[in-house]
């Protein structure tokens, strides 16, 4: 990992910092829309900032039960040396996602309503955060402008497709949270679509091997895609209305301007930073 800058003993890296304040980004927009919909904002506020803990020991838990259980199965203290990396996604959205539901019905605070809230804070979150991640993706030509020299090697940038793709999936998401069809259509709609970028961004990167060209995070992209699609039925089985809605088109282009600035100014701190 990049170290930015050291505070005495402690020494700030450039992924926590790009985590921190994706986080931030991410419960000021929750906190915003909360208050907006007339819920208990400080509340979920508090049940946001447990979820995200839970995220993070659900993605550090999957990773070592998928990716190399033996290694820490056999040096079991390193499996607290998260500064070292090695997270999970699909584990961390499984373990965010099972604190906030144990939560919200704990304070009997509607779930599908609050995950619309969550959906378009968690992506640009998301985004944000793997700004600032250092696991590039597998060697790519050195002709094409937009790779990483890495240890005299030319890396596929994973992260910046992968932020890329993410803004472009808030875009959507926030367009659809201010319009929905049914409750709990944006947090579906943000599974299914994380996950298709996930497994898109995955074919760029080197991780275990499930079967042919698909890998063990492919696998569960596909699991989590399957669920995504059982959950629409099940929610517009669920809705008495399921409404059309229509977009304008200065919709569209006020959003897309903000999001082209988000990938304009992300990339241009991925590769001054990362390169």
């Amino acid at each position: 990992m990049i170290p930015m800058f050291s505070i005495g003993p402690l020494t700030f890296y450039f992924f926590g910092i790009m985590i921190a304040i994706g986080s931030l980004v991410g419960i000021i927009i929750f906190n915003r829309e909360a208050k907006r919909q007339g819920l208990d904002h400080k509340l979920l506020t508090d049940i946001a900032i447990y979820s995200i803990i839970g995220g993070i020991v659900g993605a550090r838990i999957v990773y070592i039960l998928v990716y190399n259980p033996t290694y820490y199965f056999s040096n079991p203290i390193e499996i607290f040396s998260i500064h070292e990396g090695g997270l999970s996604i699909h584990g961390g959205i499984l373990g965010g996602l099972l604190v906030g539901y144990w939560l919200l019905k704990r304070h009997k605070i509607s779930f599908w309503k609050t995950m619309d809230i969550v959906a378009p804070a968690l992506i640009i979150a998301q985004g944000i955060s793997r700004i600032g991640c250092d696991v590039f993706g597998s060697p790519i030509s050195s002709s094409l402008p937009w790779g990483m020299a890495i240890n005299g090697e030319y890396l596929h940038p994973a992260q910046a497709y992968e932020f890329i793709l993410d803004y472009l999936l808030f875009g959507y998401l926030w367009l659809r949270y201010n319009k929905p069809s049914y409750s709990g259509q944006v947090f579906i709609h943000y599974i299914i679509g994380f996950m298709i970028i996930r497994g898109i961004v995955e074919f760029t990167r080197i991780n275990p091997m499930a079967f042919g060209p698909f890998s063990v995070s492919h696998v569960m992209s596909i699991i989590g895609i399957i669920l995504g699609v059982v959950l629409i039925k099940y929610r517009k089985s669920k809705e008495s209305e399921i409404k059309e809605i229509e977009f304008k088109k200065s919709e569209f282009l006020k959003l897309g301007l903000f999001v082209l600035g988000m990938i304009i100014v992300s990339v241009i701190i991925y590769y001054f930073v990362q390169g």
